[in-house]
């Protein structure tokens, strides 16, 4: 379900604006997404594309998996119950940013060293007493899992004005 951008889209759109929205008005939105233009300034040829592919492919397959209710016969949209099954996998990772898997490994890395280092003698380490170690180390994570779930849920597909992946000069 995830593997064409316009559904992304689509979830990312209802995700943000709760309740039914009209086929015209999510194409327009996604249109202008990928056209890198403002709403107002998406032509009748990107809007038309658009919409007919969410209307005759995109659509109808997130209907059949429920993750949207798609009335074709009043070109309404709504979100179903079933979507929030799919937000393991929409915490989105910018072009720039290091995926959370890659920095807690490292993390891990790290207070590996400093138990290392305090278990081999190295000062300043071995100076610490063994709770302010632990203290120390579990600390590094707490503040760093807070980072984490703070830009998670600034990040998640429903969080930010425009997706991630879209485009890229705005």
């Amino acid at each position: 379900m995830l593997s064409n951008q316009r559904r992304r889209y689509v979830l990312y759109y209802l995700n943000r604006n709760p309740g039914s929205v009209s086929l015209r008005d999510l194409a327009e939105r996604i249109a202008a997404w990928e056209n890198d233009v403002d709403v107002d300034d998406v032509n009748y040829k990107q809007r038309k594309r658009v919409y007919t592919s969410l209307h005759q492919t995109h659509l109808p397959k997130l209907d059949e998996a429920g993750i949207v209710d798609y009335d074709r016969d009043e070109g309404t949209i709504t979100l179903a119950d079933r979507a929030t099954d799919l937000d393991l996998y929409l915490e989105l990772v910018g072009e720039h940013d290091v995926p959370w898997c890659d920095f807690y490994l490292g993390l891990s890395a790290v207070a590996s060293l400093i138990i290392l280092a305090a278990w081999l003698g190295v000062y300043p380490f071995a100076a610490l007493p063994d709770l302010a170690l632990a203290v120390g180390v579990v600390g590094l994570f707490a503040v760093f899992a807070g980072i984490h779930s703070r830009r998670a849920r600034r990040n998640h597909i429903g969080g930010g004005n425009a997706p991630i992946e879209g485009p890229k000069k705005r």
